[in-house]
This record gives C-alpha cells, structure tokens and sequence, in this order.
C-alpha cells in the first residue's frame, strides 16, 4: 500500500539519508557505528545504505511505500532505516520481540509492501524478506541507483506505546523529523564532536531518533543492545570514549542502586538523557550526585518529538518539573473548553511547533481527539508557573475521581518512591460502591515493608483521601518498549486477584 504526501516545491526536498553522502564526502574515514568491535565509518555506510536502497527498489519497493523493519539492535537495523528513507519509502517500525500476531496486525493495519525481519522470524500475512545471507548476496548485486528519492513523503510512522487494541502511530515527514534533531543539537548536547551510546531498543522512538540524529550531524553512534547490567553499560561507556546517552529510568534507577566503583564512567559524560516517564525531584539529586552531574530529563512524546527539557541547574530550582519547552516547540495548558488557564492551575497540556505530527496515519477518529487547531494534546495534566516551568500531574485517562474529587496518580506514585524502601510504584482507580473509585498502588520494593508501615508513611505526606486504599506489592512491572509501567496490565492482574488481595 502507498502512501502519498502532498508534492512539495519544484526544487529538491531534503531527505535525511542526503546527508549520509556529504559526510561520505568531508569525514569518509570518521567511524559512524561501533557494534562489539566491529566499526563503519561514514564511506562505509553511505555504500551500505546505497547498497540496501537500491536492493529494495529492486524488490519492487515504490515512493511511499510502508517497509516494516523488525530486526534486532545491530547495524544492520540502523543501516536499513536510512535505505528505506533513501528508497523513497516510509520506515514501519516493527518490534522483533513481538508475537507473530502483533506484528501482523501492526503490518496489516499499515499496509506494509514488505516486512524486513530476522532469520526464520516471517508471519503470515506480510511479504516478509529476512535480513540473512541471501539478502546480503542481494544486497551487494544490486546496481546502482539511478535517482535518489527526495524527502517530500513521509520519513517514518512512528507507533505509540505497546500494540493492544488497534495501532496507531503518526506519519512523520522527513522535515518534521529533521526539526527533531535540531531540539537534540540546541537542547541535549548532541553534536559532530560527540560519541551516542544507544542502549535502548531501535525499535523505541528514543533508540531510533537519537540514533539517526547522531549519524544525521556526523557523529559516531555506539550501538549496546538490551538486555544490560550497570557493570556492562559501564564497561562499555569507558570502552568506547562514550559522551553522551540517553537511558529509560527504570535503567537508571538500577544505577542508582550500584556501588561507586561501578558506575563512575558515567561521571565522565558530558550529557545523560532520561525520558519515557517522569523522576521524582529526589532521584533526580541522586542521579547528579552519584551518577551524573550533567543529568538531563527530556519530556517528549511520540507524536510531538521532544516537549520540555530540564537541565542540571534547572533541576536545582524547580526539581520537581519537567522544565522549559524546547527549541521551537511552544507549550499551553487548557481547560475542556480549549482556554488557556492561568499559571499554578491543573489543565491538559497541548502543544506545536516544526517537530510535531499533523494527525493519526488513517485514523481520522483518533485524529480529531488529538489534534485540534494545530495543536496535539497528549492526554497528559499538567500546570505551568510563571516562569514557564511545566509539571506534570499525570494522564487524563489515568486520574481518579473519588467522590467528586480529581486525584492524580503522578502524586501518590511520587509520594510512594520516596519511601527509602520502595523501588518502584504504580497508581491506578478501581471502582468503588461508596465513592465511585478508590485508590490502589502497586508498589516493587527494595527490601522488606509492611503495608501498614507503607501507609502510615504516605499519611505523612499525602491528604487522607489521597492515601492508597488498597495496596499490593508485586516482585516485577510488566514494561513497554519504553520502560514505562503498563497499567492495563496492572488492571488485568487486580481483575483476576482475590478479594483477599487487596489490603487496606
């Protein structure tokens, strides 16, 4: 199935696997990927791309065609996602992890041509070619492309979060991409100088828009798959001169947990990134303290591209926000009615600007809900001060009415995660005879804590209505790709648990 995107003008539009060639040209010997030991520089990989983009248009691939790549964390996965781009077609980001049945529905649901997966990985329902020693004898029989695609179609459907219900995931065109990578280099750190370390999924938006952009600007991408410990992540930073990289706060938290000795290399970086869901203010001391002192929290989204970001000197005056909008990026919170609040008010967040989407690849419905006027609301609460500080209160789907009272979960979980002996914590409302709903915590510990000791706690921080009802502590959180907490599950496991289960 193609896709077709409005012509642009008569010159050429950029598109992002261009600026693979100039570097080709100026850093031919520079390394773009370290992958173990085996390392590509940039003459390398603009073959590498050329190579696998011609490859494709002989298999048929047309402008605008949806490609699916559901391949591992290797180079040939990032290599890809810059050939389908050169071959004019639209990346399809597909989770390798996934049954067979995900990743056809996600296929299916997005009319993908073809489907790039590994070795004996094919699904019914897609034509799928497996990255093996076949298409590489493909691969280096193909001839050269007469005509390089321009960048006036879309780059990539970038998916949200987790593949329950239908899919759904924004068409991004390469200049919308593009004005992503400049928030990295105005914002984050990122730069021609730098050495990424990606530790998190390609599959991931993160892995995947700060991978491309640290080949896009010419610096060298250091390729560490998951799964890892904080003795090999470290192992690897020292290993490779790694600068800069950008890690889910479930790995961080686990950092925060290693003794010293182990994690100072990540002392030595001049930038370390978080985002996929919020730290409290309190880890966010320890991680500058013990980690990295030029600790960074990003505030992004798949559909927007990055929001806010909060700097280390940020976090010392206002550490329990999420920090200033981005580069180019502006940043409102509203009422139902789409009216701006006044500041220190709870509203939903909505934001625009070069980076953000225009609406839901066919899915006018959830087109409407999210994007109005120009702008995409998230479905995320917040409030900003009045120095432009935004700070998160949760999700809009997630807040719990108790006897007419709004409570958001973003609170209590923070409230909790406090508590020295709490490692991780989860909120959810369930339904409640005398109130309407109630609130229930999920909480990961550390070491050993009775409930009542956890409650007594949280009446000293928290107003009695918002203290957990209910409580229930598990050994594991089920995770998306993102390291975020999945709730849904969370609902799942509390629907099929005994009455006896839930303590108050």
């Amino acid at each position: 199935m193609s896709v077709t995107v409005p012509a642009g003008p008569a010159s050429r539009v950029p598109n992002i696997a261009d600026q693979l060639a100039v570097h080709a040209q100026q850093r031919p010997t520079k390394t773009a990927i370290v992958f173990g030991q085996t390392q590509i520089n940039y003459r390398q990989l603009d073959d590498m791309v050329e190579q696998r983009a011609s490859a494709l248009r002989q298999l048929g691939v047309c402008d605008g065609d949806v490609i699916g790549v559901a391949l591992k964390d290797t180079p040939e996965h990032l290599v890809l996602l810059f050939a389908v781009a050169r071959a004019g077609a639209v990346i399809l980001p597909v989770d390798c992890r996934w049954l067979a049945v995900e990743k056809e529905r996600v296929a299916t649901h997005f009319g993908a041509a073809l489907v790039l997966v590994e070795p004996g990985e094919a699904f019914a329902g897609s034509r799928c070619i497996a990255a093996d020693e076949a298409w590489l004898a493909q691969v280096q029989a193909a001839p050269p492309l007469t005509q390089r695609a321009d960048g006036d179609r879309g780059f990539c459907l970038s998916l949200s979060s987790g593949t329950t219900g239908r899919p759904k995931g924004p068409m991004l065109t390469h200049a919308q991409f593009m004005s992503r990578f400049f928030t990295h280099y105005a914002d984050l750190g990122f730069g021609s100088r730098e050495t990424y370390l990606n530790a998190t999924p390609l599959y991931f938006g993160g892995g995947r828009a700060f991978s491309t952009s640290g080949l896009y600007v010419g610096a060298t991408v250091v390729l560490f798959a998951p799964p890892h410990t904080p003795q090999s992540l470290a192992s690897e930073i020292a290993r490779t001169g790694v600068s800069i990289s950008f890690l889910v706060p479930t790995l961080i938290r686990r950092l925060l947990q290693a003794p010293p000795e182990v994690t100072a290399p990540f002392a030595r970086l001049n930038t370390l990134i978080s985002s996929g869901s919020p730290l409290t203010a309190e880890e966010r001391v320890l991680i500058r303290q013990q980690i990295c002192p030029n600790f960074i929290e990003y505030y992004s989204s798949t559909e927007g591209g990055g929001v806010t970001v909060l700097s280390a000197e940020d976090q010392q005056a206002f550490g329990a926000s999420v920090g200033r909008p981005v580069f180019g990026v502006q940043v409102q919170v509203v009422d139902a009615g789409h009216q701006l609040v006044p500041a220190g008010t709870v509203g939903q967040i909505r934001y625009r600007g070069p980076t953000v989407a225009s609406g839901f690849f066919n899915d006018p419905l959830s087109s409407q809900e999210a994007f109005v006027d120009g702008w995409f609301y998230p479905g995320d609460l917040g409030e900003l001060n009045d120095e432009g500080y935004l700070f998160l209160r949760g999700r809009s789907k997630d807040m719990i009415i108790r006897g007419g009272v709004n409570i958001y979960p973003l609170e209590i979980e923070t409230a909790l995660m406090n508590h020295p002996q709490v490692a991780e914590a989860a909120v959810v409302g369930v339904p409640s005879t005398e109130f309407g709903e109630e609130v229930c915590a999920f909480v990961r510990l550390k070491s050993a804590l009775a409930t009542a000791d956890l409650l007594a706690y949280c009446r000293t921080q928290l107003s009695s209505y918002k203290v957990p009802k209910h409580v229930l502590f598990v050994e594991e959180f089920k995770l998306n790709s993102s390291g975020k907490i999945l709730k849904a599950e969370l609902l799942r496991l509390l629907s099929k648990a005994p009455g006896s289960e839930l303590t108050s």
